[in-house]
């Protein structure tokens, strides 16, 4: 991957979409404003608080993260506490958020930045890319809401506004397509002379900027037929039931609970029952063999002696 820095910039063509940049900006200001959601990680200054909330908000509604971030914070308030943290008890703090990689992924960020950054998180978008679980959009998210600094941020509520109002007629539009877009409408918030000067139909707030384009996001997606299923990327998400998501889950929350560790036939004998009462077929031991496998190898559990442990 090329430096985030020095990559070419390809510049938008606004002939090519359905609103000039203005009445983009114009709208998209006064679309979101209106519909502006109060949410405890906003507007603050906390970079690690900002990334916990962008974390938990990758595929997961923000009604559920709502009842998760405070309580995390109030377990894990800084990197370091994070950081010092077992991995099980990260897991216990997860738990009912689903996409538990998401945990042990923030865990090993705050590893790496309490052994690199001096227990805090970096503002350059290279070193934020560096760390575990950070992809473009996380770590633009977290320069943009808690240190005002400008980046392409596209995440399904961002993607869902610029394709209805730039590409209503468009199918399987990539995100390459919309970025140059983005990052054109973005205020320059701190990276101008620290002083911010935002071209003038640009509010110098890339923060806000972000908050109406999700808001209007969100909005839109309540009102018409969701637009980013246009999207390139647009997958819908399979059922949990049955799934082998929730054969995880459940083998994840069975080790939790049994620090003192099981042994695989005792996990398989559990999963066993669960599915059939469930009305589903029993695994097997083969299969809850490979799964406990799987999960040590990413480092949920340990396997010792035979017993399968929290990690």
């Amino acid at each position: 991957m090329a430096s985030a820095k020095g990559a070419a910039l390809a510049p938008p063509c606004w002939d090519d979409a359905t609103l000039s940049r203005a009445q983009l900006i114009e709208r998209v200001w006064s679309e979101g404003g209106a519909r502006y959601r109060d949410l405890p990680w906003r507007n603050i200054d906390d970079p690690y608080a900002v990334l916990v909330s962008e974390v938990m908000l990758q595929q997961t509604q923000v009604a559920r993260v709502e009842r998760y971030w405070t309580r995390f914070l109030g377990r894990f308030p800084t990197v370091d506490a994070l950081a010092s943290a077992s991995a099980s008890d990260v897991l216990e703090m997860w738990q009912g958020l689903g996409y538990n990689r998401r945990a042990l992924a923030l865990k090993r960020a705050a590893d790496a930045c309490a052994a690199h950054h001096g227990g805090t998180l970096p503002c350059d978008l290279d070193q934020l890319l560096a760390l575990p679980g950070v992809g473009p959009a996380t770590a633009a998210g977290v320069r943009a809401f808690a240190f005002q600094l400008p980046g392409v941020y596209i995440e399904t509520n961002v993607r869902t506004v610029f394709l209805h109002e730039l590409f209503p007629q468009h199918q399987k539009v990539a995100d390459r397509t919309l970025e140059p877009f983005v990052r054109d409408t973005c205020p320059l918030g701190r990276a101008v002379g620290g002083e911010g000067a935002a071209s003038p139909d640009v509010r110098d707030d890339p923060r806000a900027w972000y908050y109406a384009l999700l808001d209007y996001g969100a909005y839109l997606k309540s009102q018409v037929q969701n637009p980013s299923r246009r999207s390139a990327h647009y997958a819908r998400q399979s059922s949990f039931e049955g799934s082998h998501r929730q054969k995880r889950s459940f083998a994840l929350r069975l080790v939790l609970d049994a620090p003192e560790g099981l042994s695989v036939a005792e996990v398989a004998m559990a999963l066993d029952a669960f599915e059939q009462q469930q009305g589903r077929p029993a695994p097997g031991f083969d299969f809850a063999s490979k799964l406990v496998d799987q999960l040590a190898g990413e480092g949920f559990f340990l396997v010792d002696d035979g017993l399968v442990r929290p990690a």
